[in-house]
């Protein structure tokens, strides 16, 4: 073996390789968007608090 922190033999190494190059692993992603993710938690944050003050004039317990 080439390395010895390489736990697989040359051909093992190679067949693993192979398999993920194949493209199956490969996912192709929309970019990650922390601003729109901050504005929907913003508002479902907001939503809930407003939902649960409703329900709290509603049963009179503020």
């Amino acid at each position: 073996m080439e390395n010895e922190h390489n736990k697989l033999f040359p051909e093992d190494q190679a067949r693993v390789d192979a398999y993920l190059k194949r493209g199956y692993n490969e996912t192709e992603r929309k970019p990650f968007r922390p601003l729109r993710l901050l504005f929907i938690l913003f508002l479902m944050v907001t939503f809930f608090t407003l939902f649960s003050l409703g329900l709290a004039r509603w049963f009179g317990v503020y």
